[in-house]
């Protein structure tokens, strides 16, 4: 079964058991999945469907983060409530120390030795961690420690 029609039927479950918080975050993610079939023309491949769905996640943790900064903690937690839901549906999530050595690998793989170097660092590291759900700001706050 695919990615998405693990999406697809846990959908349907969360309409059987009337949970609309559930329910609410399946179908913009298959409403998004759907759209996203129709702008490249074909069937998502689970590797399309996982990067579709990190977007989404990407998008809610930024908007939880301006929400946080607004004072509007309420709708702050339902964007977080929804990542939770999506994150269900990724790889697990890259472990501090995964982090830590995949940027070690990068910068010793790219000889990075300044600031200057940090994008290419960023793309090997991420690329390292390309099966796991990574936080880039993450990554990005390891290279920006270990190359100062």
């Amino acid at each position: 079964m695919s990615l998405k029609d693990e999406i697809f039927d846990d959908m349907k479950e969360a309409m059987r058991s009337k949970d609309a918080d559930r329910l609410s975050v399946l179908r913009m993610v298959k409403a998004k999945l759907t759209n996203q079939e129709i702008d490249s023309g074909s069937e998502l491949s689970d590797e399309e469907t996982i990067k579709t769905l990190k977007t989404l996640v990407k998008q809610r943790r930024d908007s939880a983060d301006q929400y946080q900064k607004a004072g509007r903690e309420e709708l702050a937690d339902k964007e977080l409530s929804e990542i939770s839901v999506i994150e269900h549906y990724l790889p697990n999530a890259a472990t501090p120390e995964e982090i830590e050595k995949a940027v070690a690998d990068a910068i010793s793989e790219t000889g990075a030795e300044s600031m200057k170097d940090m994008g290419n660092v960023m793309k090997a590291a991420l690329a390292m961690l390309s099966d796991k759900t990574v936080d880039g700001k993450a990554v990005s706050e390891i290279v920006r420690v270990k190359l100062q």
